[in-house]
């Protein structure tokens, strides 16, 4: 008897007769259940239709009542039921709280009415009672633990629908889509502003198995949403009222080991295509480097990247014999032009950041000046001089 002790014949007749006295009753048991459930919460009524709500829990206590008696190798309708309204229940976005409360108060309203009518119609049958009270309880705390399983995986199913369309409309954003209405669904998916201050962050990381293709952070007012991709990770980031860009990139540098490159603020969700560019743009800025860089402060550079027939042309001009010496020779020239302009054309700082003496600075700086033909003292070609060794430094030479 699966550990159960045996009913009785008395028992068997006491809550048969019972069990049918109570269906019966299950419409003004409804009734009651019903008007209970709306004086504990509001929330039954917005969530769920009248006639619906009044049916359901009709179907739900009938089974209820059934299982008292039903034969143990009979179907639990009871649970198939309960399962079923799990789900919808989930759909209709009824809190998980609420409807435990139902399914229990439901159980003590029934309890109640068995008490009720024994106590009316056959007294001298109470002490039956005594021997069913724990197997009726188990029997609701299993339909209880069904309804609630059967939520928490509609929920489950639920938002990972959810997640997969927001991400479908967060892509389509950042590869530049302008659907009618689409920044708009995306701010709803979200739950952000469609017009607001917002950047993109484009990070470089290594490809790993396992990742999550989309997650939701909140950091020092900011919220940040991640999407995955084969070599690199996309974050779109909403700074709120008080955040910018320095922010950002001090929240990242701590949070984030590697490179990555962070677009301009852009005004609203629908700009998100062109400011994941400009994100790409700044990090292929880094070159071989670490470090977290903001496009706003290497627009030169980013000038070099953007285009690289005229950044090849220009580092062959600039440096046409200077390629051509040994290339140890060649890049002690360039290591010194490079802790010069870093120094702010100070030759001192620059010797100490090479480990060599203030003159050997200005020795080989005057020496690449006589290889390329330019004057580190004229403004047009020291910008020349700088944009090709970024040219050079990024082309991977």
């Amino acid at each position: 008897m699966s550990g159960r002790r045996a009913r009785t014949d008395r028992e068997w007749s006491v809550l048969t007769g019972v069990s049918d006295m109570l269906l019966e009753r299950v419409p003004h048991l409804t009734d009651l259940l019903m008007g209970q459930l709306r004086s504990h919460s509001s929330q039954f009524d917005l969530a769920v239709p009248g006639d619906e709500h009044w049916k359901q829990i009709n179907e739900a206590l009938r089974y209820g009542i059934e299982a008292i008696t039903a034969p143990r190798s009979a179907p639990r309708k009871d649970l198939e039921y309960a399962e079923r309204l799990g789900r919808r229940r989930a759909e209709q976005g009824l809190p998980l709280d609420l409807l435990l409360y139902a399914y229990r108060h439901a159980g003590y309203l029934v309890w109640d009415e068995l008490l009720r009518v024994v106590s009316e119609k056959e007294p001298d049958a109470l002490p039956v009672l005594v021997h069913t009270v724990a197997q009726m309880w188990a029997a609701v705390d299993r339909q209880a633990a069904t309804v609630a399983d059967a939520y928490r995986s509609t929920e489950q199913e639920m938002q990972l629908r959810t997640d997969e369309r927001v991400q479908a409309l967060l892509d389509a954003l950042l590869d530049g889509q302008s659907a009618p209405g689409l920044a708009a669904r995306a701010a709803a998916g979200l739950d952000l502003p469609e017009y607001g201050r917002y950047a993109v962050v484009v990070l470089r990381v290594e490809r790993r198995e396992n990742r999550e293709p989309f997650h939701r952070v909140a950091a020092a007012g900011m919220r940040f949403f991640w999407r995955m991709r084969t070599d690199h990770e996309v974050g779109v980031v909403a700074l709120g009222d008080d955040a910018g860009l320095s922010e950002l990139a001090d929240e990242l540098g701590r949070r984030c080991a590697g490179t990555g490159g962070i677009s301009p603020v852009v005004a609203g969700l629908a700009d998100l295509g062109p400011a994941r560019r400009l994100a790409e743009t700044a990090l292929r800025t880094c070159g071989a480097e670490a470090g977290i860089v903001r496009l706003d402060q290497r627009l030169p550079t980013a000038l070099v990247v953007s285009q690289p027939d005229l950044a090849a042309r220009l580092v062959a001009d600039v440096f046409g014999p200077l390629l051509d010496l040994d290339p140890g020779d060649r890049a002690v020239l360039l290591e010194t032009l490079d802790a010069w302009l870093k120094s702010e054309g100070s030759a001192g700082r620059a010797a100490t950041r090479l480990y060599c003496h203030r003159n050997t600075v200005f020795n080989r700086l005057r020496r690449l000046e006589q290889l390329t033909a330019r004057s580190l003292s004229r403004p047009r070609d020291l910008i020349e001089m700088t944009l090709a060794l970024d040219a050079f430094r990024l082309s991977g030479a």
